[in-house]
């Protein structure tokens, strides 16, 4: 279906971000924050960025996406709102699955195959599993795997997603059941698991803002964080 945009897309900046080798989310929100109702840009990836859908949309912006090719994909995003990031009551998800960009240095096809995959996961059209439950449920596989970086990163969308520090208090409990006293006294207590996990229970006591509590731990346990980030710095 013709969107009634179609004919300024043309117009439209193109930021190719195709030979980016790092995440390149900032940068296409910081220039997404700067065009006007009306107007409209363009991002071309190797794979089909589907990420990019939801964070773009809490933004005020439509999409439709061209494949040019097996490699080539063209995603046209129009601005018909202006709207801030995280001014919903629904906190856009942190920590998007930047992981797709080592995908696609090994074969684009790879990586869209892979990001359809993690659509179908974490974006289907009909879920039956609300998504603070398949969070907690990712968290705790990821403990129970050893993939403590992966449990950090769950974790921090499970908060920004809504779940309780009551809630969290009881999975805590579990891991110490489930992994035994010893391993979480060496593994999971010295983890950035835990860490975030303190950072959200003191700074609750503290009274601070939900809203507050997850850019602190962006900022902490995000991307920049070597422990916890999915990219190699």
């Amino acid at each position: 279906m013709k969107n009634e945009w179609d004919d300024k897309k043309n117009d439209f900046e193109v930021i190719d971000v195709r030979d980016i080798t790092g995440n390149f989310l900032p940068m296409i929100i910081k220039k997404a924050e700067k065009v006007d109702a009306g107007d409209g840009l363009c991002v071309v990836q190797s794979f089909e960025p589907i990420p990019l859908y939801s964070v773009l949309s809490d933004m005020g912006f439509e999409h439709t996406t061209d494949k040019v090719e097996d490699n080539e994909y063209r995603v046209y995003f129009y601005r018909i709102e202006v709207k801030e990031v995280g001014s919903s009551n629904n906190m856009d998800v942190p920590l998007k699955p930047t992981a797709m960009i080592n995908f696609n240095l090994i074969d684009p096809q790879l990586a869209d195959i892979v990001i359809h995959f993690w659509e179908l996961i974490w974006e289907p059209k009909k879920a039956v599993i609300d998504q603070k439950t398949k969070y907690l449920l990712s968290l705790a596989n990821g403990v129970g795997s050893g993939r403590l970086r992966q449990a950090t990163r769950e974790l921090v969308k499970a908060y920004a997603a809504g779940v309780t520090v009551a809630e969290l208090d009881e999975l805590f409990t579990m891991f110490v059941w489930n992994q035994g006293v010893g391993t979480f006294a060496s593994e999971i207590g010295p983890s950035p698991l835990f860490a975030a996990y303190k950072l959200i229970k003191k700074n609750e006591g503290n009274g601070t803002a939900r809203s507050e509590i997850v850019v602190k731990l962006v900022e902490q346990f995000g991307e920049q964080n070597p422990e916890v980030g999915a990219l190699y710095k």
